[in-house]
Order: structure tokens, then sequence, then C-alpha cells
């Protein structure tokens, strides 16, 4: 065998083995990339339509969403007055019912049922729960008071609660997410 014979299969060998070598790095890592892909649980929740076709005036409902509450509110005329008759300047997290709720439906508030002081779950949902003293949510915790637009008014709480990516596909049902 001449030199010449030697160093091609010298090279024919080195390239199998980085191959090998290759395909088994890429076999190895694939399971990890993998996993770091959400769950079909959790592509199943990214979006959630919600019949909201018998939900009375005054009534609030309370739809899961990523895990997360969501409150869904038909306010009253005069839920969106109060929402609506507040000056900014009162409002630690200024922001008007105007730009919390969607443009020729407002009458409906859908906004993310989490304090935004520690987390916890507001009350007001149902009927005859407590409210606090701005008519929306009060979350007993720690006491902060939201009103009928979801905006911080007293309490701990630094942030009005959250508002998620909703449409309204008619005017029975609203997407979430």
């Amino acid at each position: 065998m001449s030199s010449e014979d030697a160093k091609t299969r010298r090279d024919f060998i080195v390239l199998t083995a980085s191959a090998v070598a290759g395909v088994g790095a890429v076999s190895a890592t694939w399971p990890l990339i993998d996993s770091l892909n959400p769950a079909a649980d959790v592509l199943a929740m990214a979006t959630v339509e919600v019949d909201i076709s018998s939900i009375e005036l005054g009534q609030a409902i309370t739809v899961k969403w990523r895990g997360k509450p969501v409150f869904i509110r038909r306010r009253t005329e005069k839920e969106i007055f109060m929402a609506r008759n507040v000056p900014i300047s009162d409002l630690p997290d200024p922001q008007t019912d105007e730009e919390r709720i969607k443009k020729g439906h407002e009458e409906w508030l859908v906004v993310v049922g989490i304090c935004t002081h520690l987390g916890c779950v507001p009350q007001g949902q149902r009927a005859g729960s407590t409210r606090g003293e701005y008519g929306g949510w009060f979350c007993p915790c720690h006491g902060s008071h939201y009103d009928t637009a979801g905006r911080i008014r007293k309490g701990p709480a630094p942030k009005n609660l959250y508002l998620p990516e909703y449409s309204f596909l008619n005017k029975n049902v609203i997407r979430i997410g």
C-alpha cells in the first residue's frame, strides 16, 4: 500500500467519523431543542372563544386563558358613566376608559383577573361579592380597589388590571388571545 492510498484511506475514515459524530450530536441535542417547544395543551389554550350572548347587563363571567382567569363584564350605563367621569390625574396608572375597551363595544370590559400587586385573584365577579369602593374589583389580600374599567384606584397595586389581546368575532363571540 502506497502512502497515497493510506492518505486517501485516512481522509475517508476521518470524513466518515466526522459525519457519524455530527449525526450523533444532532440526534442527542434534538430532544433538548424539542422540549423547549410549547406543549400541546398550552398551544390549545393560546386562544379561547367565549360565547357572551347569555351575559346580562351588570353580570360578569370568568374564563380561563393560558392558565389565568380572565374577567368579562357586561357593564351597565352607570358603570360606564362612573368609569368615564374619573379625572385622569386621580389615577395611579393613568388610562382612560376608552383606552381599555374596544370601540363600539363600550359595555364589554375584558381584563386578566390577577391583582398587579402580588398576583391574587380579586373579588367582584359574582353577584353580591365585594367590589370595593369603586364598584369594580377588590383584592382582599392587601386591599387594592379597582374601578369599573379595571383601573387601580386605591391600595398597593402599582398597575391597572392587564388587558389581554381580544377581538369580537361577532356580537356574540369574543376571541381571547
